[in-house]
């Protein structure tokens, strides 16, 4: 299992084109440019770890454009299970995306006043999402290396 935190940023500034000094105001207006951060999710499916139960996040500022961003990128990489959020509730509220499905967890006014985090909920819920993900597997004849081995070490 692959549970792949949350981009920080989608561009940055090479080391090679910061400044080394402060950058003086009395110069004028200041214009970046950023370059975009190299995507890995695609090589981590397809090249590094093709067999792996992978999770990916997706953060919005626009309720109308999550989910459907949340299903083109999984059908563009081809994983399995997309956590879409809002970026003014994430802290309390998330989708669970999969090809088939959508499911919406949150927190209570309680839970939240408990100190209960939504990761814990996302957690337990993956955690059966990947279970029914290796059984899957394994009764379609894929990860059987992996349960000879297991069964080989306890021998």
């Amino acid at each position: 299992m692959f549970y792949l935190a949350a981009a920080v940023s989608d561009f940055y500034v090479p080391a090679s084109e910061m400044p080394e000094h402060k950058i003086q105001s009395s110069e004028g207006p200041l214009q970046i440019t950023m370059k975009m951060v190299p995507k890995m999710l695609s090589p981590l499916v397809k090249e590094w770890a093709p067999e792996a139960f992978v999770i990916s996040f997706k953060l919005e500022t626009d309720p109308d454009i999550l989910i459907d961003k949340s299903l083109k990128a999984l059908e563009k990489y081809r994983h399995q299970v997309v956590i879409a959020n809002i970026l003014e509730s994430r802290r309390t509220s998330v989708i669970v995306v999969t090809k088939d499905s959508q499911t919406k967890l949150s927190l209570s006014d309680e839970e939240v006043a408990q100190g209960v985090e939504i990761e814990e909920k996302i957690v337990n819920h993956l955690q059966a999402q990947h279970t029914t993900f290796i059984e899957k597997q394994n009764s379609d004849g894929k990860g059987t290396a992996c349960a000879r081995s297991e069964s080989s070490e306890a021998n």
